[in-house]
């Protein structure tokens, strides 16, 4: 193993808002034998987050979370005031780090999830301290073109602040390598970049078993009637292209076939106009217990978005140990050729074609262990360790 490191991991937000990939990266690096502690401040949203903005605890406090001690925070953000929560954010979080460091001592490496706003105050941090700093890239242009427009026009304040933390962070992490290319409009491509991506629970979406294991206990549930496909995304209908799927699953060979299809995600539930055939099954919002289980009872996957910064589902699936029927809107470092079907984007009658073909790709172990090199808790670990010690 490489010469242990303090880690110190800022997310730009954390549960209940997110964050389960900080921390599980966090518990990853800890395990491969490293100091990591994680310093969070949520921003709260008087809209968004309704009772919870004026009940939520004050102050600062030390939390154990699986495993890790965190030094967590709230602060309460004020409506239409980008500029000002900002400014409050990256505030409270320098005030955080002091306290941090006389509590742990001076890290050896900042690992920030997101340069809006973890990465700002990480380089922050940086220039005080002289400490390298590294932000993990989450999010996509959608996202951004959602929070500041597409040009910018009110907020070049904040353009010119992301764009200065990525340029001069130790390397910027995107969780995909199409990522960079997605938000050159924004930030351009100035910055060293090397994309790694997030983990996936291998030895629980996988049960536990081999790669060998699981495939020949998916080679005899293969040929099993019905074949179930299993769809995992929030009731986004555009950018997760359930039109598109609505639109599949209304031809005559799903109709008429021996076929079931289950769709599961926050808000799917109430998706039935959209899906009203009786062999669509939406499962709304499942635990992570009931995803896995989920996919261990169907035999591929389909997910036909539009956009997508990574989609870990995929990942998800195939360490299941079923293939997938995707659209070419999924990063191809997500993509495992032997394990996939691509079919191009808002096309329903291609995707109706590749679920029919996805039929016939039988399970791998090859593929599966291909997937878990990718996305395991100790691949993304050990490269993020060869990251942070490179100089």
């Amino acid at each position: 193993m490489l010469n242990k490191l303090h880690i110190l991991e800022i997310p730009s937000f954390f549960p209940p808002h997110g964050g389960e990939f900080c921390l599980e990266q966090a518990r990853a690096l800890r395990s491969a034998g490293h100091e990591v502690h994680i310093l969070s401040c949520t921003q709260l949203s008087l809209t968004g987050d309704h009772h919870f903005y004026f009940s939520a605890p004050r102050g600062c406090w030390w939390e154990e979370e699986d495993g890790i001690e965190c030094y967590l925070s709230f602060v309460h953000g004020v409506p239409k005031c980008v500029q000002f929560n900002e400014e409050r954010w990256v505030n409270r979080v320098l005030s955080m780090y002091r306290d941090y460091r006389e509590r742990y001592g001076r890290p050896d490496v900042i690992h920030a999830h997101c340069t809006k706003w973890a990465g700002v105050a990480a380089r922050q941090i940086a220039l005080q301290e002289g400490i390298p700093y590294f932000i993990t890239e989450h999010l996509s242009s959608i996202l951004y073109k959602r929070d500041f427009g597409v040009k910018w026009e009110k907020h070049r304040w904040a353009q010119k602040l992301l764009q200065e933390a990525m340029e001069e962070a130790a390397c910027v992490i995107p969780v995909s390598e199409e990522l960079v290319q997605d938000l050159s409009p924004f930030f351009g491509q100035g910055y060293r970049h090397h994309a790694i991506s997030n983990i996936v629970d291998t030895p629980f979406f996988g049960q536990g078993k081999s790669a060998a294991e699981i495939a020949e206990a998916r080679k005899r549930q293969h040929t099993m009637k019905p074949f179930r496909y299993v769809c995992l995304a929030r009731a986004d209908v555009y950018g997760k292209g359930l039109d598109v799927l609505a639109e599949a699953v209304k031809q005559k060979w799903f109709e008429e076939g021996n076929y079931e299809l289950h769709i599961a995600g926050r808000g799917t539930e109430k998706l039935r106009s959209l899906f009203p055939q009786l062999n669509v099954i939406l499962h709304g919002n499942l635990k992570k217990e009931e995803v896995r289980d989920l996919l261990w009872q169907c035999q591929a996957l389909v997910l036909p978005s539009r956009g997508e910064s990574q989609a870990l589902v995929v990942f998800e699936a195939i360490c299941s140990g079923i293939p997938v029927v995707i659209s070419e809107a999924i990063p191809r470092s997500v993509r495992q050729a032997e394990a996939s079907v691509v079919v191009p984007v808002g096309d329903a009658d291609a995707l109706a074609r590749g679920m029919q073909q996805v039929v016939d790709i039988e399970p791998d172990a090859a593929w599966i262990e291909k997937a878990r090199s990718v996305v395991s808790p100790e691949s993304v670990a050990a490269q993020l360790e060869q990251l942070f010690t490179q100089r």
